[in-house]
């Protein structure tokens, strides 16, 4: 029998890459010689990440329409036409089995062709409230795979399939101990650890925040690790005490968990289903400057469920203490972590991969 030829297509922010990349590597553990190919968009995140990891990829000249007045939008009919036809190209040289999209402005075109040829295409949708690309993708794909309960509002029902978000398999499988995890951050013993998370980048607004909150974590016995984010780390690392651990950027993100007591976050899909996996509580400050708005969706889905806490950009100077304190309450701590443990799904891969086999 031939081997399995699957294409997938994800990336943009490692919200869709990582899913993306679960996938791939599940499906290679089933099939080892399985063919994978990614198809990404050129200057993005997965041109760079995804050759590491041992996957080909080929790039699309493409990108989304600008909210405000741009050239790139006077030029983006010239790169979806562009791209439509490189995706026809590649399909066609390719032949894979199955086609499928974890969000991204690559996704578009590739998994819109793959349709029109009959290929059969599978889209998970990382939110709780999806991206335009998704919307309009739903109504020529075979399967959709998402997230979040309630999405009949947005693709067609028959279609739907609820598995959860794909996360990292050093999370959905980590057996590290709090000991463990606290050592490896030089963590003090008996003093409980909250840890602040701004993406791989960082969150200007956040760390701010922290910054003039120093006296307060202080007050309330806390001990912080702070992922400032590379971009801001030369900025803030003056703060780092014995108390204070400052870090650009954090690879070891089962050991993190497993340290935290506590965790102030963005609220992208990928790190929402991991914390419901790792069950720790959470005060989420989403970022407003996303498509859609669909971190404040995502945020919101833990918080109507009890597993969350959250403070929008805008209120954050009236209300951080607060909430806050709220987050340090154990009766409240022990309410968030039993629901985000109804929420997790930690065999979201394995059940988008099923699906992927009934497409073949």
């Amino acid at each position: 029998m031939k081997p399995y030829k699957i294409i997938i297509s994800g990336g943009g922010t490692g919200g869709h890459l990582f899913p993306a990349l679960a996938i791939a590597d599940e499906f290679q553990s089933r099939y080892s010689n399985a063919e994978i190919l990614f198809v990404g968009a050129l200057g993005r995140i997965e041109m760079d990440k995804v050759p590491k990891t041992g996957y080909k990829i080929i790039g699309l000249w493409i990108d989304g329409l600008q909210r405000s007045l741009s050239i790139r939008n006077l030029i983006f009919p010239i790169k979806l036409f562009l791209s439509l036809f490189k995706s026809i190209a590649i399909l066609l040289r390719f032949k894979p089995n199955v086609v499928v999209g974890t969000g991204g402005y690559a996704s578009g075109p590739l998994l819109f062709m793959a349709s029109l040829l009959k290929i059969p295409t599978l889209i998970q949708e990382q939110n709780s409230y999806p991206g335009i690309t998704n919307k309009l993708l739903s109504k020529t794909v075979k399967t959709i795979a998402v997230a979040y309960e309630g999405l009949e509002r947005y693709f067609p029902i028959e279609k739907l399939n609820y598995t959860g978000n794909p996360i990292r398999q050093t999370i959905a499988d980590t057996k590290v101990k709090t000991a463990v995890g606290k050592a490896f951050f030089e963590q003090i013993s008996g003093k409980p650890s909250l840890v602040i998370l701004g993406g791989s980048l960082g969150a200007r607004r956040i760390n701010q925040l922290i910054a003039t909150h120093l006296n307060t974590f202080k007050k309330y016995g806390l001990q912080l690790i702070w992922q400032c984010g590379s971009l801001y780390y030369d900025q803030y690392k003056k703060y780092q005490s014995d108390t204070v651990k400052i870090m650009p950027f954090v690879s070891e993100m089962d050991q993190l968990y497993a340290a935290a007591d506590m965790i102030i976050s963005r609220s992208g899909a990928a790190t929402l289903s991991e914390l419901c996996c790792v069950a720790c509580p959470a005060l989420l400050i989403p970022s407003p400057n996303v498509a859609e708005n669909h971190q404040y969706h995502n945020a919101k889905t833990l918080v109507d469920r009890g597993a969350a806490l959250l403070i929008i950009e805008k209120d954050l100077d009236r209300d951080f203490e607060t909430v806050l304190i709220q987050l340090l309450d154990v009766k409240k701590q022990k309410e968030m972590t039993d629901h985000l443990k109804k929420m997790a799904q930690p065999e979201a891969t394995s059940r988008i991969v099923d699906l992927i086999e009934e497409l073949i």
